[in-house]
């Protein structure tokens, strides 16, 4: 069978491999056979949790370039590795960042580039990539005709399924090529919650939240979920999230198993940037908000009342805490 390249990345620096790549390995092993590229040193827990999605091999990167350029550095070891092994497909995780290498690559290789995948499948002829189309009103199934298959894919489509493996590590020495030009990563924001465009949760605030404090139960119940806190197009135009945490057309697009709208009103721009999500759950006061006409299960009250009572139950259950509205 032929190798299949994985993109590998961890929570944050120093974290545990995450989920994405566990749903990566699972559809590598569709295709052929997995290998991971794994940015970084490979410590016993990441060599554990790649083995245990199914990784054959475990490809390691340690350069200065890895922290310093880490867009390029991945570049760099993706293309190197196709240079050497040849793979069939290589896959990387849906995002700004994932589209950015995915297309990166594809240029470097002279190959075809797919994103967006929710599906693939080995087909006669090489991997064939489905792909939903006009906000998931159908699906399409494509093909890549001229060099590797390089690929995006919506990881929280794929359910992560086990299939041990005792993986070889190998290391990969990477310097770039003289005069390359590379943008420098001077700051790097703490990352204490996932990112959005890879978490399996993502609770979004709107307008109808009213102000910068109420907002804040956006990031408390996100915080309480383990997941991503996220706001309208709206809510960053009055300053109540960064500007790199909008869902809508031009800013996220998010596909997490669980989409939770906090006085979201539903724009399409908003809608565009969300469809993908498996379920989705609105909480607004107004019944004709356009949100309900996408959401699977819709809450038409107070938004305030409704999410501080969420809240409580989610850490009830969890931690058995009580809030101090409660009292």
């Amino acid at each position: 069978m032929e190798t299949v390249l994985v993109l590998a990345e961890r929570h944050g620096a120093g974290g545990g491999v995450c989920r994405p790549t566990h749903a990566l390995l699972t559809l590598a092993r569709r295709l052929g056979t997995p290998a991971a590229v794994l940015c970084g040193p490979a410590d016993t827990a990441s060599i554990e949790a790649l083995g245990r999605f199914g990784a054959q091999a475990i490809w390691t990167v340690e350069a200065s370039e890895v922290d310093d350029y880490p867009a390029t550095a991945r570049v760099e070891a993706l293309v190197r590795l196709a240079d050497q092994i040849c793979p069939s497909c290589i896959l990387v995780a849906s995002g700004r960042g994932g589209e950015e290498i995915a297309a990166r690559v594809a240029a470097r290789l002279d190959s075809g580039v797919l994103t967006g995948a929710v599906d693939m499948w080995m087909g006669p002829d090489g991997p064939v990539v489905v792909q939903r189309v006009l906000d998931g009103s159908y699906l399409v199934e494509s093909s890549v005709v001229r060099g590797i298959t390089i690929c995006t894919v919506f990881t929280e489509a794929v359910s992560p399924q086990p299939s041990a493996a005792e993986p070889a590590v190998r290391s990969l020495d990477l310097a770039f090529p003289q005069g390359m030009q590379a943008a420098r990563l001077v700051s790097r924001e703490p990352r204490g919650r996932p990112d959005p465009t890879a978490a399996a949760v993502v609770v979004a605030g709107g307008r109808g939240l009213g102000s910068r404090d109420g907002f804040e139960l956006v990031e408390r119940i996100a915080g309480a979920l383990g997941g991503a806190a996220c706001g309208s197009h709206t809510a960053a135009e009055l300053g109540w999230c960064p500007r790199h945490q909008t869902v809508d057309q031009i800013g996220k697009a998010v596909h997490p198993l669980l989409y939770l709208a906090l006085g979201v009103s539903g724009s399409v721009r908003h809608r565009a940037g969300m469809h993908g999500a498996q379920t989705v759950v609105a909480i607004d006061r107004d019944p004709e908000a356009p949100i309900f006409g996408v959401a699977d299960l819709g809450v038409v009250g107070d938004v305030h009342e409704v999410a501080k009572e969420l809240l409580t139950e989610i850490r009830r259950r969890r931690h058995g805490e009580r809030l101090e509205w409660e009292a």
